[in-house]
């Protein structure tokens, strides 16, 4: 990775590297502006654009590591490399907690130059990711109220116009897309940039609650309407009076509460569990769902009404792979986040590694990105993630549609592929729904004790992650 036309300030108070570093840096086409010490180093970003900063540890005056911080005052996201030729392990972890993208020694061997530039363009990257994710959080946070969604891609911003244009409307909205793009994040922009945003966002989980609990959770119950109902309760919709209601994995609704939520979403009115008295409500419906509707409608487990009253205004959520430009601002996102949360150092990623990233389908969508690098970031803390830091999945060659594996020129071992195959769809299945057995088994096509016995028979367990 060659980024040309990227200025860079070094920083040393010895003539002899400054313009060592001026020829390496330049062979390659970088731009390269040089200070003597810290002083003249913060007068150069105080009025020039400069993508990196290589300063040595040890200047008269101000030195590398206080450079550092007061950089990152006027520029927050100007990634900086501290060098030295008196390295010690503690300078290294102190240059780093200061905010230092990375730390080399020097005298600079023959053998290392391409290491240096290779770092240079790496660290002038990242800088460059962290200010067009703050740009666009900040953009997001001023439009949206909400900062998680990260992303540029022209089918993620189309999502984000229509929340824009009907946020501030009392229409119902029905949010699809597969699991884990994140349905719940646009619900929340489209509650928080409502007039509604003083009042309650109720979430309800239609797949995750017992059909037996879930009418008393959504309406109420008065005392005694059931065994253990020793005291009346108010249901999500009496709490959520004012405000929004979110209704995820509505396709998992019984027929029997579809009845009753479609006279919800007609008159606003519902009796709770075991009463006769009608309740009315000021609420606005946002529904959200993983499955197609319509197939539901055409197998009689879902109603046909009941869906043209939530698909008022309908959102589909673009699953990852569509939006492979997406994936860099993601990355950076959830390890920027994961460093400042566990005090880790995990700021670059290979070039290898952030290809085979972009080229991945993600089955799992963001919450598969967003876990991987949690994994990634627990089983090695600092450093570089490289291409073997990466899961076995992530190595496995598939063919453009990502149906079947290619046949290598030496041949392979077709049951053992076939096998593999079979545990990775069913793993797939399980994560896509929450390791919801029943869920998986809808989405496979198989009974549920088909699935459980292949489970068991192929030691699948849920990953600590």
């Amino acid at each position: 990775m060659l980024l040309r036309d990227s200025t860079v300030l070094v920083v040393d108070d010895e003539e002899l590297y400054r313009r060592s570093l001026e020829r390496i840096l330049s062979r390659v086409g970088h731009k390269v502006l040089m200070a003597r010490n810290g002083g003249d180093a913060i007068n150069v970003v105080s009025s020039t654009p400069v993508d990196l900063v290589l300063c040595d540890m040890r200047m008269p005056g101000i030195n590398g590591i206080e450079l550092v911080r007061q950089l990152h005052e006027i520029q927050p996201d100007l990634p900086c490399i501290v060098v030295t030729g008196y390295g010690t392990p503690e300078d290294s972890v102190e240059a780093l907690r200061a905010g230092a993208f990375w730390y080399l020694e020097k005298p600079f061997e023959q053998e290392s130059l391409q290491v240096v530039r290779r770092l240079v363009a790496q660290a002038i990257e990242h800088g460059r990711l962290k200010s067009e994710n703050r740009i666009l959080q900040s953009q997001l946070r001023s439009r949206y109220k909400f900062e998680s969604i990260v992303g540029k891609s022209g089918s993620l911003q189309q999502v984000l116009e229509i929340v824009e244009k009907v946020a501030d409307t009392e229409s119902t909205v029905l949010i699809t897309g597969e699991s884990g793009t994140g349905k719940e994040l646009f619900a929340r922009a489209l509650h928080y940039n409502s007039r509604r945003a003083g009042r309650l966002l109720v979430t309800v989980n239609c797949g995750a609650i017992p059909e037996e609990l879930l009418e008393s959770e959504l309406f109420g119950h008065v005392k005694g309407a059931f065994t253990n109902a020793i005291q009346s309760r108010e249901g999500r919709f009496t709490v959520a009076n004012g405000g929004t209601i979110f209704l995820d994995e509505i396709g998992d609704m019984s027929p029997n509460l579809q009845v009753k939520l479609l006279r919800v979403l007609q008159d606003r009115t519902f009796e709770p569990v075991g009463s006769s008295k009608t309740l009315k409500v000021d609420v606005r419906i946002i529904a959200a769902t993983n499955q197609d509707l319509p197939r539901l409608i055409e197998e009689k487990r879902f109603r046909e009404d009941l869906y043209y009253r939530l698909n008022v205004i309908p959102i589909e959520v673009p699953p990852l792979r569509e939006r492979p430009e997406d994936i860099p601002l993601l990355v950076h996102h959830f390890l920027d986040v994961a460093n400042q949360e566990r005090g880790t150092r995990i700021e670059t990623v290979s070039d290898e590694a952030m290809q085979t990233l972009v080229e991945y389908s993600w089955p799992g969508n963001v919450r598969e990105l967003e876990n991987l690098i949690e994994r990634l970031v627990v089983l090695r803390p600092e450093g570089e993630i490289t291409s073997d830091s990466l899961p076995s999945q992530f190595h496995e060659k598939h063919d453009p549609q990502g149906r079947t594996p290619r046949v290598p020129s030496t041949g392979l071992s077709f049951n053992e592929v076939v096998d593999n195959l079979e545990s990775d769809l069913i793993m797939q299945a399980l994560e896509q729904t929450h390791w919801n057995k029943n869920q998986a088994a809808q989405l496979l096509g198989l009974n549920r004790t088909t699935l459980l016995e292949k489970i068991k028979k192929k030691g699948l367990e849920k990953p600590a992650f």
